[in-house]
């Protein structure tokens, strides 16, 4: 696992007064303490705290002087030493009373900021920002070309590190152009991974493959030439190598139609549906899983990425519509040790795929728009997954389900015969244990043994962890709501992504305290604006980024219609401590043997 620094963030929350917020590493003793320090201008470092801090990791400075610089940092305490100081985070003269950090972007023109993600592209201990940029897109089932997808990293004071412009044989939507950051190689610098075709341009200027072909059809859509999938520097952005994609397009109508199944989309909408993902399975390395298909034949592809070389670990095929594995995808997947091993699964909708390529079980529900997968119910052993799924007209199914993520084992299910698109589950209230869990059409709350408890809350999207106690707060377009309460922020000059379905740039813990961070697009699409919270808590936990399911989620967050993450136990209402994540923190440069 990636070895971070303290992520110290300060951002003012009044005319003297600034938060601040850390985090505390996974591999960290529970009753480590801090001292919080500040330097304003050339005066000496002062430290604020009188007692070590051994509660919540944030912390409200009053009596600053504002205009001046003020820089903050932090020591740990451990066995009673005060250890070497942390990066220090500078809040610069000035800045005004907002809780969000300002990223300046080089937008190209007529291109809009959209899906993120996270990797530390250069070994610091903090995280860089990739950043996709779109243009026209168009829908899997739409005519017409679209622009080239193009990449960008940024570091956090808003400069520009590559750009990557994966060309006219590559097109623009939801469903095409998924990509993975994530360290593979274990050098402590995370890679960028896509699939790319000929004119796809690195971080350097290189041309991958043949810069003069266009295999774009008189519809716009690309249904002939190679395929590629590549690895890049995420320090530099240049193509570290190469192959070509798994699988091939193959007969353009045996990806599923109607129901599924069928020859009957020729049209290039089903082929061109992909998905991917980070998992660990071995245990111990990561691995990059690139997918194909999901209403009809699924074909899910992994790779490792060791010592600059690119190898294919195994590939899933579930073939023809006769398999029981065959559509049975979503339009997202998550990745999660649902059996105990030590080694991922790749919960696709109503499958669940083993670390060892082969078809674990599936639930029989067919494809669906959303899924969540945690320790739902801390009652019962395991991890449970919640689905929605769309049904057809003329056929039968669940329209959402709860089902045990080890076996299938469907729990409960409820809008039997319904065609449901949205559904979310965590816990949103702060009075009872366990997830709850509503969906579009579920006219109430329901808790994870499918009793009606509450109203249904005003937004069926995003969840974020936000205010002072353990549950998890409605994110929703550029606003945050306490289930049954009030609204904790809106975002002002900040506009969501991806139409009605209102999703954040990125949602993650990317610094600070345990709480998590909301990355927005600003109105004019020439800035990111990372919003943090201000509220305090005397919650302590390590970052979620040191659990590896909710890291996983942060890496397949942008893939296909998104999704919020989660963690691998039951963070909530009425939690045990959280278990001890079992992970090697990397060193960089020092590359997996």
């Amino acid at each position: 696992m990636e070895k971070l620094g303290r992520g110290v963030v300060a951002v003012r929350k009044g005319a003297d007064s600034v938060f601040v917020s850390w985090r505390i590493l996974g591999t960290e003793p529970d009753d480590i303490g801090f001292n919080l320090y500040r330097k304003t201008g050339t005066e000496s470092a002062k430290k604020l705290n009188k007692e070590p801090i051994t509660k919540g990791t944030n912390f409200i400075d009053v009596g600053v002087n504002t205009s001046s610089d003020n820089s903050y940092f932090v020591k740990s305490i451990v066995n009673s030493q005060e250890n070497e100081s942390s990066k220090g985070f500078v809040l610069g003269a000035k800045t005004p009373v907002q809780q969000y950090l300002n990223i300046p972007l080089k937008t190209p023109e007529g291109y809009t900021p959209n899906d993120a993600s996270v990797g530390d592209l250069d070994g610091d201990g903090e995280y860089e920002i990739i950043l996709h940029q779109t243009g026209r897109g168009r829908d899997n089932s739409s005519k017409g070309t679209t622009d080239p997808p193009i990449f960008q990293a940024y570091k956090m004071d808003g400069t520009l590190l590559w750009e990557i412009n994966l060309g006219k044989n590559i097109r623009e939507g939801a469903h095409y152009t998924q990509f993975m950051v994530y360290d593979l190689d274990g050098d402590g610098i995370a890679e960028f991974a896509c699939k790319t075709a000929d004119g796809s341009i690195d971080g350097k200027g290189k041309v991958i493959g043949d810069s003069t072909k266009d295999y774009r059809n008189l519809n716009g859509k690309i249904l002939d030439g190679p395929e590629f999938f590549t690895i890049f520097s995420g320090k530099t952005g240049v193509a570290l190598a190469t192959t070509d994609y798994i699988p091939t397009r193959g007969d353009i109508g045996a990806w599923g139609g109607k129901g599924g199944n069928g020859k009957n989309d020729s049209t290039g909408n089903r082929v061109d549906r992909f998905n991917a993902c980070i998992a660990y399975l071995d245990g111990i390395h990561p691995s990059v899983v690139m997918c194909r298909g999901y209403y009809g034949r699924t074909v899910i592809a992994a790779w490792d990425w060791r010592e600059g070389k690119l190898t294919s670990r195994w590939v899933f095929d579930t073939k023809n519509g006769k398999n029981p594995f065959s559509g049975q995808g979503n339009h997202n997947l998550t990745v999660a040790d649902v059996d105990g091993d030590g080694k991922d699964e790749i919960i696709f909708g109503s499958m669940c795929v083993d670390d060892n390529g082969k078809g674990l079980y599936t639930t029989g529900l067919r494809h669906g728009d959303a899924i969540h997968v945690s320790d739902l119910d801390p009652e019962r052993p395991g991890l449970e997954v919640f689905g929605v799924h769309e049904i057809e007209e003329g056929t039968h199914g669940a329209g959402v389900a709860v089902y045990d993520a080890k076996t299938g084992k469907i729990l409960w299910h409820g809008s039997d015969d319904e065609d449901v698109g949205r559904g979310v589950a965590d816990n949103i209230d702060n009075t009872r244990v366990g997830a709850q869990m509503w969906w579009s059409g579920s006219n109430g709350l329901f808790d994870i043994k499918g009793n009606r408890i509450g109203e249904q809350p005003i937004s069926t999207n995003f969840l974020i962890y936000w205010d002072t106690d353990l549950s998890r707060e409605l994110l929703d377009g550029n606003h945050i709501d306490k289930y049954n309460g009030s609204r904790l922020l809106t975002a002002n000059g900040t506009i969501s992504n991806n139409g009605t379905k209102s999703t954040p740039v990125l949602s993650a813990d990317i610094f600070g305290d345990w709480r998590e961070e909301l990355i927005l697009r600003t109105y004019d699409n020439q800035s990111l604006r990372i919003y943090t919270t201000t509220i305090p808590t005397e919650n302590r936990s390590y970052t979620l980024m040191h659990d590896p399911q909710y890291r996983l989620s942060i890496a397949w967050q942008n893939v296909g219609y998104n999704q919020p993450p989660h963690t691998g136990f039951y963070f909530g209402y009425g939690m045990n401590k959280a278990p001890k994540p079992n992970i090697i923190l990397v060193e960089p440069k020092k590359l997996f043997k």
